[in-house]
């Protein structure tokens, strides 16, 4: 860790110099208090730096909190291990393959029985909050238990004793990100009626106790709460999968869930802020969480320590070393196989930019977070599900 200046402090050793401009503009804006906290897995984002903290008085920046609303990871414990699970792994990703829709626009045909009970609650909330998500997205209710593509994912993995988890990563699908779009043009505008200028238009900020700020903050609630469900559908869908393959229930000894794209209000060094967390998780002392390694990487179950300077934060991942362009010219389908050896999963050279080359190294960003948590257990893939 070490302090960038007075309104940034930084804890990746691995941080290229336009992730720490881009950090050190946001960090600028008048309204931060106390301090930008960079996590170890930091880098370039929209407007705001994908794997930052924050923390903002009487205005909040629609980008900082990035354009898939409440994305975060969701892990189950189960009680088999790992040498009593079924030889045939392929199995058991192609039905969840078929189970979960995967991709960019990939969404259910119909609400299923599961679904429909927390697409009824999600529709009440909406109500209360005075919005029709279908103003945004007309099939919202059929994205609710649907994956996405880029770096989310599904996965069975064993920890260190062999205990089996089910762990998957996803957020608010495509109502979430057109939430987020349109706030962040509400945004824009209101800096050319007041004319303000910014380091970024990207930064564009809503100022509290206008009718804007409310409205951005209540349906940014109803989309971390879309992807809270929207992860607990999935997460049924994979038990059930994973008890139909293993030929038995499926005991939930644990589960954790955590977002890592999101606003809540928080006190930090004696003041009630707005605290945006971009690609980081609460790690509040005592808190449960989850970091996931890249695609072939170890991932972990962590509980926070609640470091003060870094706004009771962690990282949320490894975070990337290549764009998803130059990730895919710089390696090779080869070299892809090679990182997925001894992993289920569906081998084709479209998951190229999510090659573990292209992230940190996680072991890296895990030492670089050693005062910000404790990891419980660690992971590694048995299968991989992916959207492309």
């Amino acid at each position: 860790m070490h302090h960038i200046n007075d309104r940034l402090i930084n804890w990746a050793s691995i941080l290229e110099p336009g992730t720490q401009a881009q950090a050190e503009a946001t960090a600028s804006l008048p309204f931060i208090f106390p301090h930008v906290a960079l996590m170890p897995d930091a880098h370039l984002g929209k407007g705001a730096t994908v794997g930052s903290v924050i923390p903002t008085l009487g205005a909040i920046i629609p980008a900082a909190v990035g354009v898939d609303i409440g994305c975060g990871m969701a892990a189950v414990r189960t009680q088999y291990q790992r040498d009593e699970l079924p030889a045939d792994r392929a199995v058991l990703r192609v039905a969840i393959e078929r189970a979960v829709p995967l991709s960019a626009g990939g969404y259910n045909t119909e609400v299923t029985a599961t679904a429909s009970r927390r697409v009824e609650t999600l529709a009440k909330a909406a109500e209360r909050t005075g919005f029709d998500p279908a103003s945004y997205a007309g099939n919202w209710a059929l994205q609710l238990g649907s994956l996405g593509s880029g770096n989310h994912f599904i996965e069975v993995t064993a920890d260190e004793t062999g205990a089996v988890w089910l762990f998957l990563h996803s957020g608010s699908r495509g109502v979430g990100n057109r939430i987020a779009a349109h706030h962040i043009k509400v945004a824009q505008a209101a800096m050319k009626r007041w004319w303000i200028t910014l380091p970024d238009a990207d930064l564009a900020y809503l100022v509290e106790g206008t009718d804007e700020f409310w409205t951005y903050i209540r349906e940014l609630r109803w989309a971390q709460e879309f992807a809270l469900a929207n992860r607990d559908e999935m997460m049924d869908r994979v038990i059930t999968c994973f008890g139909e393959w293993v030929g038995g229930g499926v005991e939930e000894l644990e589960r954790v869930q955590c977002h890592h794209n999101y606003t809540t209000q928080e006190q930090h060094f004696g003041k009630d802020v707005w605290l945006s967390r971009k690609g980081a998780i609460d790690a509040s002392e005592g808190r449960p969480g989850l970091i996931p390694g890249s695609m072939g990487d170890a991932s972990y179950v962590v509980v926070g320590k609640g470091n003060r300077l870094a706004l009771n934060s962690s990282p949320h991942g490894a975070g990337r070393n290549y764009s998803r362009s130059a990730a895919r010219k710089a390696f090779t389908h080869e070299q892809l196989r090679a990182a997925m050896a001894g992993i289920e999963y569906r081998d084709t050279d479209k998951f190229l930019d999510e090659i573990p080359q292209a992230y940190k190294p996680i072991d890296t960003v895990m030492a670089d977070a050693a005062d910000l948590v404790e990891v419980r257990h660690t992971l590694r893939q048995l299968i991989n599900v992916k959207g492309d």
